[in-house]
């Protein structure tokens, strides 16, 4: 497959790259030997090969969700907060803290 400048000059723009034209002509030529490389695989026999999307025979492992019992309720918690100063206190048994945007 043939590279042409023009879309060395795109890959290069993509990437946010500045190629001089030595450097533009050493790219051409590795990503035309990459390419050749790769399209050694259309040569393969695939008849009757599945897809292959995993190497390995992995799936999610699961577990319960056990809810823990806490020794703290709401009250104890909400007493944790410090007393109001300014924006900070509990309201309505929420903690309230000042805006951040």
């Amino acid at each position: 497959m043939e590279i042409t400048r023009e879309e060395i000059d795109h890959l290069a723009g993509l990437s946010d790259l500045s190629l001089s034209d030595k450097e533009a002509e050493s790219l051409k030529g590795d990503l035309e030997n990459i390419i050749k490389y790769i399209s050694q695989l259309n040569e393969l026999d695939t008849e009757g090969v599945e897809p292959t999307y995993q190497v390995f025979e992995m799936e999610n492992v699961w577990r319960e969700d056990d809810i823990i019992p806490q020794d703290a309720d709401r009250e104890k918690l909400l007493n944790l907060v410090p007393a109001y100063q300014g924006n900070i206190g509990t309201q309505d048994n929420q903690i309230k803290v000042p805006k951040v945007l």
